[in-house]
């Protein structure tokens, strides 16, 4: 049987928050937060935090998480998550789900929706990695960069990722349908394997985001919407906002 199993890269070091997975938010870590919302997907075999910090790992194993150690020196999320694969001796076939660990509102049922499409019965193998979309809302996130936009083809697979606004009307900018990319990914081990040794992209590194390497690389990404936001704790404005989302 193929496994699911789910990693969320936490490392110490942020240039705008230092020792972020620890922060508090509602009486609780931020780490500790994804976790728990991860680990209650019903579709997961495990979850693990993949980590090089001492300090996460051992608060991460105060609230009885499972802990993967990993090296400083990666360049992105998934490289980390390609080590933490490796060391719980997962196969080519089974399916890795990455959430980025500074989500503590990720849905569970956003984990279960970005492996359905590995596991429908039209599953052909045409793509190896698979991630989440969510219409935006808020006008701010249209223009803001933090808040990246993503643009798919008619069968839902990604045409590109920006930080700039895309699609932009020409003659009625403000009209139209936007999409804010979602931290959740899901992919088979081998592209994992696969990712973790090519070389950035140019538009991965201009732009400073890890998923422009399959594009630019000619690898496929499938693209699930989904019915749940997931905002990112970025800077120390965003715990006090995401704060106010889970007291009410």
């Amino acid at each position: 049987m193929r496994r699911i199993v789910a990693f969320i890269p936490a490392r110490f070091a942020s240039s705008r928050l230092p020792g972020k997975p620890l922060e508090k938010i509602a009486g609780k870590m931020l780490i500790e937060h994804v976790y728990e919302r991860v680990a209650a997907a019903h579709n997961l075999d495990a979850t693990y935090i993949a980590t090089d910090s001492e300090d996460i790992a051992a608060a991460a194993h105060g609230f009885g998480a499972e802990v993967i150690m990993t090296p400083e020196n990666v360049t992105c999320g998934t490289d980390r998550i390609a080590r933490a694969a490796d060391a719980v001796g997962l196969s080519d076939e089974d399916i890795v789900v990455n959430v980025q660990g500074d989500q503590p509102l990720v849905a569970t049922e956003s984990i279960e929706a970005v492996v359905s499409p590995f596991l429908a019965a039209d599953y052909d193998g045409a793509f190896e990695m698979a991630t989440l979309s969510y219409r935006i809302r808020d006008p701010r996130e249209i223009t803001d960069p933090k808040d990246v936009k993503v643009v798919c083809d008619a069968q839902g697979f990604a045409l590109y990722f920006s930080r700039a606004t895309i699609p932009w009307g020409r003659d009625n900018p403000e009209h139209g349908e936007h999409f804010k990319h979602l931290g959740v990914y899901a992919y088979t081990k081998r592209f994992v394997d696969i990712f973790a040794h090519l070389p950035q992209g140019k538009l991965e590194q201009l732009e400073m985001l890890e998923q422009l390497r399959a594009l630019e690389y000619g690898y496929r990404i499938k693209v699930v919407e989904s019915a749940h936001d997931s905002p990112e704790v970025d800077e120390p404005e965003d715990l006090r906002r995401i704060e106010q989302l889970l007291t009410g």
